[in-house]
């Protein structure tokens, strides 16, 4: 079975971010990038149904060559090859955009199946996995926390308030990862050494036959009006007493006329 698995490249959720002056991007200077972390659970997955099926596992990213180094750690995972779309038209496209210029990369990349991350920890949208699905009229099943594959369908568990759903959909199809979904593996030297090896390809979105206009900040459906940080938090307080009963009616007393939340 070939799985395609669609990659973003993220800030490190470690790096201190800081709005550019524009206010309405970050400042990129010194920012370590990495692989979306719900996108690792979407090339673990693919990995392993790769294991159990044969075929081959495809990463196909957007954005600049920096974006290489996070094909490569897939790679490095087990991934066969892969995709760059790097082109200056991409810049400023939103997420409409980029799941357009996606659904064009693989619809010529034999595949089975195409794995997503649920969401991307930068703009925290969620929108992706669903938009790329419609873009190529098959089916989807988002925020799957677990998925067997058998007879040509994917059985999909989708957790909900209370309960599960259990999802049955034909192939191919778009699955997004959340998650508890597995637990990614870690690239082993042997396979980091391989990565470099495998190929990776590297495509202007004229390859793929994407009008310039349909794409980028002109084509944007969403934009970013301003960024802000989010508020100080308040100091916290620290009740004293003799006695545990003391504190408790201090704290009693905090939450009733201050927190007002009894």
């Amino acid at each position: 079975m070939n799985v395609i698995v669609c990659m973003k490249q993220v800030p490190d959720t470690e790096t201190v971010i800081k709005i550019a002056p524009d206010g309405k991007s970050i400042v990129t200077d010194d920012i370590k990038w990495v692989v979306n972390p719900y996108d690792e659970f979407a090339v673990e997955e693919a990995l392993k149904i790769k294991e159990k099926t044969k075929g081959k596992v495809t990463i196909v990213s957007v954005g600049p060559q920096r974006c290489v180094e996070a094909i490569r750690t897939c790679l490095a995972m087990g991934a066969d090859e892969g995709v760059l779309i790097d082109d200056p038209a991409v810049e400023g496209s939103d997420a409409f955009g980029i799941a357009k210029i996606l659904a064009a990369a693989v619809k010529d990349i034999p595949h089975d199946l195409i794995m997503v991350g649920q969401r991307a920890v930068d703009d925290d949208m969620g929108i992706v996995g669903a938009a790329l699905a419609s873009y190529l009229d098959i089916p989807q099943v988002l925020l799957v926390s677990k998925v067997e594959i058998e007879d040509g369908k994917a059985t999909c568990t989708r957790a909900i308030e209370g309960a599960a759903l259990v999802i049955e959909t034909s192939l191919p199809a778009v699955l997004t990862a959340q998650r508890g979904l597995n637990e990614p593996r870690y690239a082993s030297l042997p396979g980091i050494m391989k990565a470099k090896r495998k190929p990776l390809a590297t495509k202007t979105i004229a390859d793929i036959g994407i009008d310039a206009s349909a794409v980028g900040a002109d084509g944007a459906k969403t934009n970013i009006l301003m960024l802000n940080n989010p508020p100080k938090r308040a100091a916290g307080q620290i009740i004293d007493g003799e006695t545990p009963e003391e504190k408790a009616e201090k704290l009693f007393d905090l939450l009733r006329k201050e927190a007002k939340v009894i």
